[in-house]
């Protein structure tokens, strides 16, 4: 048995891995570092481009739940990003290059992994083929997917959130905590008063934007002028913080500037504040926690550099917005992630429809599991929407194909508990059921 797998992002070098450790031949296509993408830095398998957050690993959340339920099927990503963790209180944060680099020697010393280092344009129908090329899937490829299956919704944009060198911080006004005292103390905190916030607000929505480069423009909604941040098609979980900041004090206030349990040493309570979550293993670099930004990098210096503790800040990495490729999946696949059209060809990852780098990751297990019931003549397998996993393969597969967007993991999405009690209860309720609902599935899928 042989089976196409098109790209080495965290989709694909899941799906990867648990077909060749099935005993398939697999064949996996990445066009790195022949052509590399605008978002890309290196030829590393698993490449994180934005955050290095796997985000929360209690299962008291829905993505939380989702790490362990891949666990129950040897999940590469979440094995290495464990033995890659950094701090960041309940989250689950990696230091990016020695996960990506793990996650590369562990592909290539699969024996039943052939690696080929070239772009893919084109679908053969007939051959057996995951799709995992991400949300910066290629121009030539994209228009072939949208031929063969008469898709038209196929791009958006998403942002990065610019990282800061540890050693340039002003730690006489920073200071460590986890909101709520919750878990280790791993978030360094910049504190802002009423005065501060205000100035910070005024010159960060009146800021000037970067015009996108052709390869980002979406014909029709992108006018190539300064006032672009306005007019994009932008995913709500990635949102830029300037759009964000333009519905108005608020938005921020309530959302990634929120001060709430992030008391200073002193005791007093800052206005608002804004978090930096470590970026490396060895400490040196922190990312501004819901930043992401299409700001001109001068802007983001300017700007950013009012954020008490971040007066002389040094940039790492400024933050970036970029084209993000996916289907609209109720139209095209099945909570199988097999497209409906033709059966040999199956989507994984956020093209699939999916969002979040634990998601994506999800659903390249997810489908490499019926790829091999598929080419084993056995009857495809639906996770229950009890589990998180299984939620998010229905949710994408019977969403509104009007104005489909990808959804991150969260309990709205599983199957409903009818339980009228507290809050935390109902989560852990949540988690109990999956759990165990996982287990079952693994041994169904195991001995079938």
């Amino acid at each position: 048995m042989e089976v196409k797998v098109i790209g080495a992002g965290l989709a694909g070098v899941e799906a990867a891995n648990y077909l060749a450790n099935k005993g398939v031949h697999v064949k996996l296509y990445e066009m790195r570092p022949k052509k590399m993408t605008p978002a890309h830095k290196t030829e590393k398998f698993g490449e994180l481009v934005c955050s290095n957050s796997l985000r929360a690993d209690s299962l008291e959340n829905a993505v939380g739940i989702l790490k362990r339920e891949m666990e129950e099927f040897g999940s590469l990503v979440i094995r290495e990003a464990r033995a890659h963790k950094v701090e960041a209180g309940g989250a689950l944060a990696v230091d990016r290059e020695g996960f990506s680099e793990a996650i590369t020697n562990a592909i290539k010393a699969n024996p039943n992994i052939e690696i080929i280092y070239e772009e893919v344009t084109e679908i053969d129908p007939n051959v057996p083929t995951i799709i995992c090329t991400g949300p910066l899937t290629g121009d030539v490829l994209a228009d072939n997917i949208m031929k063969m299956f008469d898709e038209t919704n196929f791009q958006f944009y998403d942002a990065a959130a610019p990282i800061v060198y540890a050693d340039s911080l002003n730690y006489d006004i920073v200071y460590l905590k986890s909101r709520y005292d919750k878990g280790e103390a791993s978030y360094l905190n910049c504190p802002m008063t009423k005065e501060e916030f205000d100035r910070f607000y005024e010159a960060l929505i009146t800021a000037e934007g970067v015009v996108p480069h052709d390869f980002e423009d979406i014909p029709g909604t992108t006018p190539k002028t300064n006032n672009v941040n306005d007019e994009v098609k932008v995913f709500e979980g990635c949102m830029p913080v300037e759009i964000m900041a333009k519905r108005g004090p608020q938005t921020l206030l309530f959302g990634p500037l929120k001060p709430v349990g992030l008391r200073k040493p002193d005791g007093t309570s800052p206005y608002a504040v804004v978090q930096l979550r470590q970026d490396d293993a060895a400490k040196t670099m922190y990312n501004l926690v819901g930043f992401q930004t299409h700001l001109k990098y001068p802007e983001q210096k300017r700007v950013f550099s009012l954020i008490p503790g971040l007066e002389n800040a040094r940039f790492a990495k400024y933050g970036v917005m970029h084209r993000n490729s996916f289907i609209n999946a109720p139209l095209v696949i099945n909570e199988t992630y097999q497209t409906k059209k033709y059966p040999n060809i199956f989507f994984a990852g956020q093209l699939s429809g999916v969002e979040g780098y634990v998601e994506s990751a999800a659903s390249g297990i997810v489908a490499a599991i019926n790829m091999y019931r598929h080419l084993t003549g056995k009857e495809l397998y639906k996770f229950s929407r009890k589990t998180s996993i299984g939620s998010q393969a229905y949710y994408i597969a019977h969403a509104n194909k009007d104005g489909f967007e990808p959804m991150n993991a969260n309990f709205g999405i599983m199957e409903d508990i009818d339980f009228k009690h507290s809050k935390k209860d109902r989560k852990r309720l949540y988690s109990e059921r999956a759990l165990e609902e996982i287990k079952k599935a693994r041994e169904e899928i195991e001995n079938d």
